[in-house]
């Protein structure tokens, strides 16, 4: 469900003024209303062939189809390839969206509404128009107790949707909110005929399964084996080919799925032939294992391409719904004994940079400058939360943000052991018996939950660390399916999180941090998270009406969040890694963008191009 939200949310902003065709939030929007294309594409790519991949995440198979529910593991590509929204956002500019199934868009003035107007071309897979009441059903239902959680936390500020005719939508909020518009606009859409059997009844939007979906995007589902593949085929009857904002988009045939079952046979199979482009996340194999006759020959390519995203945070996070991670103290201590460094030469090939915020690479984290003290409205805003919430404002957030632990000279990994252990004491735990122990002689242990083999060398010498200060800690491996279970049930002691970033931040917070998601199945506050000054730090960053409001309340947050130390910080890429079939066209990639999803959308094969021309 992650990744379906990232396919909605990455390549679209929040926005307060507005205009017919595009919203910006900050000034006006980079494409004028008569704009043929968008700057990153290539409206001359050639159509047709078959773009084969391979799993695009961690999952190694599916149970569904259906990617807004709960329950079960989604078949790839459905979310991005079959369903679309109002409007859809520009990937080189980090706050406009753009018409899509709607042509005109009309903020209140109040802000309190947003109305759109839909295109009478629009069609569903099925051939039915797109009308308004399709819309409201989409609303309803994602707002649901039968669609996944996350959508009633991310629309929490949207009050109802009201049909004003068949071709005009209005959506009412609660209270004024930047990224209001932007949420709805965005928001997937699918027809009210999606399970509707021959004899007329209709399956339960939670129990849809292998129902074929039925959306309004350019692909349609050809084939499948449960589990191991989907294809999908270009919709002849696609009614949107013709708009600006699809030119140069979506040029394969046939989209092909294969999900392998670990990351050995995936690049065996790439290796092989057997699929077209693989984006790598692991050092050591992008080092050691990208060789052989067909990168000789030229086969086959490797290329690091650039991005400007904001690295987010990925980190080995700490449930502290579980008592033995309360203690912010504990918290700190545990990632004193991770060795970045260490990793980073010995297993990275020295390919990362250590992260040291929830805004990493980004003008939003209060790492943006070394030593950066809160200063501004920035320290405004902390100072107003300490006088309400004075018990969840450690005094360390007004001083400079905590450097990433380092082992670097004049540091060591014996030294930060040392910190480690006094604030293992402080907190109450203390070596005795072969074990760390409390006061009750309960040892220091718990379990590492974690559904892949790759990250087995970096946590055995973490955990290698951890004994040096009695601390046992338990890996266990685990299928995707049982580990996506139990992380959304938040049944866990420490899993490692990624939390993907935005340019522009908001109601994904709330999912993410806030306070109401922390008890909700299936957020992503696997943190467990609560506190009033987060909710209201949240709240400042989607209501944010200028740059620098925004950058204010972000730091003010990152800097919160990284001094209660619920994560311990891994590392990250300035680079997409990217492997890839000579037959591969691309245009030059845009600013803002994930690898697989540009692969997918701007991609083209070019044995093509002489039929195209």
């Amino acid at each position: 469900m992650r990744i379906f939200l990232i396919l909605f949310f990455f390549f679209c902003q929040p926005l307060n003024s507005w205009g017919s065709h595009a919203f910006a939030q900050y000034g006006t929007p980079k494409y004028p209303k008569d704009f043929k294309y968008f700057d990153f594409v290539n409206p001359d790519a050639p159509q047709g062939g078959t773009l084969t991949l391979a799993n695009p995440d961690r999952r190694t198979s599916f149970d569904k189809f259906n990617p807004f529910t709960l329950r079960g593991v989604s078949a790839p590509g459905v979310a991005g390839l079959m369903f679309e929204s109002l409007a859809i956002g520009s990937s080189d500019e980090t706050s406009s969206i753009y018409g899509l199934i709607a042509d005109d868009m009309v903020l209140a003035p109040d802000h309190l509404s947003m109305t759109f107007h839909l295109r009478p071309e629009a069609r569903f897979s099925d051939g039915s128009p797109i009308l308004a009441s399709d819309v409201k059903y989409s609303f309803d239902t994602l707002m649901s107790k039968k669609a996944h959680p996350q959508f009633r936390t991310v629309y929490a500020d949207v009050k109802q949707a009201v049909v004003l005719n068949d071709h005009l939508i209005r959506f009412d909020f609660h209270a004024k909110n930047g990224q209001a518009p932007l949420l709805v606009g965005t928001m997937p859409i699918f027809s009210p005929k999606w399970g509707v059997k021959a004899d007329g009844k209709k399956v339960s939007f939670d129990d849809l399964a292998f129902e074929t979906p039925i959306g309004s995007g350019p692909y349609l589902i050809d084939s499948y084996q449960m589990g191991r593949n989907i294809v999908f085929k270009k919709n002849p009857q696609y009614w949107g080919n013709h708009l600006n904002v699809r030119i140069g988009s979506n040029n394969f045939e046939r989209i092909v799925y294969k999900l392998f079952s670990d990351d050995t046979v995936r690049l065996e199979a790439f290796k092989a032939g057997e699929f077209d482009a693989i984006v790598e996340y692991r050092a050591k194999l992008w080092a050691k294992s990208y060789v052989g006759s067909k990168f000789k020959s030229g086969q086959l390519k490797k290329e690091e391409f650039e991005h400007h995203n904001g690295a987010g945070m990925q980190g080995f996070a700490m449930n502290t719904r579980r008592e033995i991670f309360k203690d912010p103290r504990v918290r700190q201590a545990l990632g004193l004994a991770l060795d970045f460094e260490w990793l980073n030469r010995q297993i990275f090939y020295n390919q990362y940079r250590r992260l040291d915020s929830y805004f990493s690479n980004s003008l939003l984290g209060a790492s943006y400058q070394a030593n950066s003290v809160p200063k501004g409205e920035e320290l405004a805003l902390l100072e107003k939360l300490k006088a309400r919430y004075p018990n969840e404002i450690p005094a360390t957030v007004f001083g400079p943000m905590p450097s990433a632990n380092s082992t670097k000279s004049p540091n060591s990994l014996r030294g930060n052991l040392l910190k480690a252990r006094e604030l293992l004491s402080q907190a109450g735990w203390n070596y005795k018996d072969g074990a760390l122990r409390n006061a009750k002689g309960e040892a220091f242990e718990f379990e590492m939950l974690e559904d892949s083999p790759f990250l087995l060398r970096i946590l055995s010498a973490y955990v290698r660390n951890l004994e040096k200060l009695g601390i046992k800690a338990n890996v266990r491996t685990t299928d995707f399916a049982l580990y996506q279970k139990r992380l959304d049930q938040h049944d866990f002691d420490m899993t490692t999180i990624r939390y993907m970033d935005s340019q522009s931040p908001g109601n994904e917070l709330l999912d993410r941090f806030g306070s109401m998601a922390a008890d909700e199945n299936g957020s992503d506050n696997h943190i467990g998270v609560r506190s009033k000054a987060v909710d209201q730090l949240i709240g400042e960053i989607t209501n944010a009406a200028t740059p620098d409001k925004l950058y204010s309340a972000s730091r003010a947050l990152d800097r919160l969040l990284i001094h209660q130390y619920f994560v311990v910080p891994h590392w990250y890429n300035p680079t997409h890694r990217v492997a890839y079939s000579a037959e591969m066209g691309f245009p030059p990639p845009p600013l803002y963008y994930t690898a697989e999803w540009w692969i997918l959308t701007n991609w083209w094969r070019k044995s093509n191009m002489q039929e195209t021309k």
